[in-house]
């Protein structure tokens, strides 16, 4: 890999850290920002739940943006966007102030989570896409588990304003390594027409009505209560009016219009394959970040910091893992890769069920790697695959679609592990009820592997010219 493509990869790699990181930073002080405010957790929990909503409002527009304001400018407004709600969060005065500073947070890791996506794909083009997107993984793997290791550090030894406060040196730092090593592309204004305004209206609050009904259920501790129907039903009918108005904007579409995402992304089997892939790979993953901490805790008796430590191994396998599949992939194909590595993380989640509250904690540490290796394994193969899929136009579209459903799949999974581990009649009996539905939910991975793209040499283009054209 060239010189000039490891940078690009490391100074966009560094902004995009920063918005995981801060997520779920954020996400083990609630405790602690309650007390502090002198409010209820319900209350303190809309700052991740604001943030979360703004980040899937965001993307669909950031899929528009890209080709009109071009990619280096709009990642640099992203990075200010976030540092401003960084700052802000820092400073705030009471907890609606914090919410409101958590939502720009959220604007700008909006634009900034899909665009890492999008500028690396773009940097890479098809022949490199697995090692990218292998290096990417990386990110993704240690940035989950890292938060809460690096929020409980932070609670332990500074006041809780400088989980928010941290991030400001760090974006600094991005924004002028980003001026000095990401390229103008030269997209802004060109070959992209009007925004698609009523796509626009309809796909971001659906999705985002999606992801907080099942907050809702995984705070509520119940799928029928109101407070989860309510989004739930609204964000179904606003995604069925964008289907309907993306299939009749298609067909009397201008020139340069059309709809934000065209839908016959879809029936190209590889995409379809790909990210439903990576959304139940991201169900399953989240399932386990979300179990393993408090299996800890409440097994062993550990801390936050403990049970952060402890979960190291998850994301050191996913990290060792990525970059190694991601680079095999680019030679050999996904298939392989991604069928060995969903058998891993089957066998270590079975593995889980397994375990009871007087097993060693090696063996539950062992598992846990063992899980992020396998995950590793296929998520890098399919990121590189779906990238090898799509022609250049639709890097953008097929990048937001990836990027909201693997959210979907995540605020899924934490829903579902929410409501196991509420009904289930005691803390182990709940744990291994988690790992059976990330057993599950890997099994349909595995049957869906067949269906991606072959050897990258043999792979064809296979979606239509017209459709790279006019999108």
């Amino acid at each position: 890999m060239d010189p000039w493509l490891l940078r690009m990869v490391g100074v966009v790699l560094l902004g995009g850290l920063l918005g995981i990181l801060n997520s779920t930073m954020a996400a083990v002080a609630t405790g602690t920002l309650a007390e502090a405010f002198g409010t209820s957790l319900s209350t303190v929990g809309w700052t991740s739940t604001g943030f979360l909503l703004a980040v899937t409002a965001t993307i669909p527009f950031t899929t528009w943006a890209v080709d009109r304001f071009g990619g280096r400018r709009l990642w640099l407004i992203g990075l200010l966007l976030f540092l401003a709600g960084s700052l802000g969060a820092g400073l705030a005065w009471n907890v609606g102030s914090l919410i409101a500073f958590r939502v720009l947070q959220g604007f700008g890791a909006g634009l900034l989570d899909p665009l890492v996506l999008i500028l690396l794909a773009r940097a890479a083009g098809p022949r490199r896409a697995g090692r990218v997107m292998g290096l990417m993984g990386v990110v993704l793997s240690l940035g989950p588990v890292l938060g809460p290791i690096a929020g409980g550090a932070v609670l332990d030894s500074l006041p809780w304003r400088w989980m928010f406060l941290l991030s400001v040196p760090f974006g600094a730092v991005a924004y002028l390594l980003a001026l000095r090593v990401i390229p103008a592309d030269g997209r802004g204004g060109e070959g992209q027409g009007r925004l698609d305004v009523l796509g626009l209206a309809l796909l971001g609050p659906g999705f985002a009505a999606v992801v907080l009904a099942l907050s809702q259920v995984a705070e509520q501790g119940a799928v029928a209560a109101w407070q989860a129907l309510l989004p739930l039903g609204a964000g179904a009918v606003l995604l069925l009016g964008y289907a309907v108005h993306a299939l009749r904007a298609r067909q009397g579409a201008p020139s340069g219009g059309g709809p934000l995402i065209d839908l016959r992304l879809f029936v190209n089997r590889g995409f379809s394959a790909s990210v439903t892939i990576m959304g139940l790979g991201g169900m399953a993953l989240f399932a386990a970040l979300f179990a393993l901490p408090l299996h800890y805790q409440q097994a062993h008796g550990h801390g936050v910091l403990a049970a952060g430590l402890l979960m190291a191994p998850l994301g050191l396998g996913g990290a060792v893992a990525m970059p190694l599949a991601g680079r095999l992939s680019d030679r050999v194909g996904a298939r392989g890769l991604a069928s060995g590595g969903a058998i891993v993380s089957l066998l270590s989640g079975l593995a889980f069920t397994r375990i009871g509250t007087d097993t060693p904690e090696v063996w539950p540490a062992l598992a846990a790697f063992a899980f992020g290796l396998g995950s590793g394994c296929f998520s890098a193969p399919t990121m590189g695959s779906l990238y090898r899929t799509l022609p250049p136009p639709l890097v953008a579209q097929g990048s937001s679609v990836l990027y909201m459903l693997n959210q979907l799949g995540a605020a899924l999974g934490v829903a579902l592990v929410t409501l196991i581990l509420q009904t289930a009649g005691d803390a182990i009996t709940g744990f291994h009820g988690v790992f059976w539905l990330a057993v599950a939910a890997i099994a349909i991975v595995l049957a869906a592997i067949p269906l991606l793209p072959g050897r990258p040499k043999a792979v064809a283009q296979p979606v239509s010219e017209d459709l790279a054209r006019t999108s």
